[in-house]
């Protein structure tokens, strides 16, 4: 898919972003993957990985903000992945303008320069705090989903705008796991918890990467694409970090939920199960390729709702110790 086509990633230098670049350099031949972002160090660190002179790769400073320089940046570019966000919850609280300016104003940017770009596909990175959300990133991220869902329906769907969805991932950046690693180094064995009670969706930067490039590959514009992916108590993730930690409940803090949800009763009439995925189809319109495409698919059973403590499948001790050494 990748093969001789030009990709963009914006927040390219952020956790997803250098994953997804190792991916696609190991497994395609891309004629050029544009990372774009506006922080100039992190580009500076990333070039040393991969550097321009050994890789097809251009390091493009922007942001998602200006919409003139996205324009310029998406010029003979085939597919988007948009992965730039503000995403620290107590922060965004404190400046909500800032927020809706990354990612409100950033993703209807987005779909302008694509449409104006003609991109072929665009997939944008959501997250479960976007359902039902409580705080103000997870509002600004389901106002980003539904203007991403929306631009399927103007532009003449030159380009197919779709979304991916999950929660948690093991290592990416404001992760609890590097605090308590750094709490283990320290000899601490009591480790702060806001509630035994919760729990989270868990999965791995290669496994969203993988996501992603499944949504791209199936995409038909107007879609929500979230993983079935395991779920961990907070407690287990501790005792896999340190077996004889002791625990000090401090307390769930602001705009935090006990437990995550990726997929609400109220979508769930609209959700399909295409090999091992969830995809949530549009409501508000219902594209002939897209009925074309799912109509064969199963639905959820009435009633379902995806959520981290109802869900059916859940990280053993063993599994999460295996995916932290790899961090370690």
């Amino acid at each position: 898919m990748f093969n001789n086509k030009v990709v963009l990633v914006t927040g390219g230098t952020g956790s997803f972003g250098k994953k997804f670049t190792e991916i696609v350099f190991k497994n395609y031949k891309v004629e050029k993957l544009i990372i774009l972002s506006r922080d100039e160090y992190k580009q500076y660190e990333m070039n040393k990985v991969f550097p321009e002179d050994k890789y097809p790769v251009r390091y493009f400073l922007g942001d998602v903000r200006d919409r003139y320089r996205l324009c310029r940046a998406f010029e003979g570019v085939d597919y988007v992945i948009h992965a730039a966000a503000l995403k620290q919850v107590p922060a965004l609280e404190y400046n909500p303008t800032e927020a809706v300016k990354t990612n409100v104003v950033g993703a209807d940017n987005i779909v302008d320069a694509a449409i104006d770009a003609d991109v072929k596909k665009v997939i944008a990175l959501s997250t479960d705090k976007a359902v039902n959300p409580i705080n103000l990133y997870g509002a600004t991220k389901l106002v980003a989903e539904k203007i991403f869902i929306a631009a399927n329906a103007y532009g003449g769907a030159k380009v197919k705008f779709s979304v991916v969805r999950y929660g948690n991932v093991v290592g990416s950046r404001g992760s609890v796991i590097p605090f308590f690693l750094s709490l283990k180094k320290q000899g601490i064995k009591e480790f702060p918890i806001t509630d035994k009670k919760m729990t989270r969706f868990w999965m791995t930067l290669e496994q969203s990467v993988d996501l992603v490039i499944k949504a791209l590959d199936k995409a038909e514009g107007a879609e929500v694409f979230i993983p079935e992916i395991p779920s961990m108590k907070i407690t287990d993730l501790a005792k896999a970090i340190e077996p004889d930690c002791k625990f000090k409940i401090i307390g769930i803090r602001p705009g935090e939920k006990v437990n995550e949800v990726l997929i609400s009763e109220d979508e769930a009439k609209n959700v399909k199960i295409v090999d091992g995925i969830y995809v949530i189809l549009p409501q508000f319109f219902e594209p002939k390729a897209i009925h074309k495409k799912y109509d064969k698919f199963l639905s959820v059973p009435e009633g379902f709702v995806y959520r981290s403590d109802k869900n059916d499948k859940w990280l053993k001790l063993e599994e999460l110790q295996e995916m932290l050494k790899k961090l370690e």
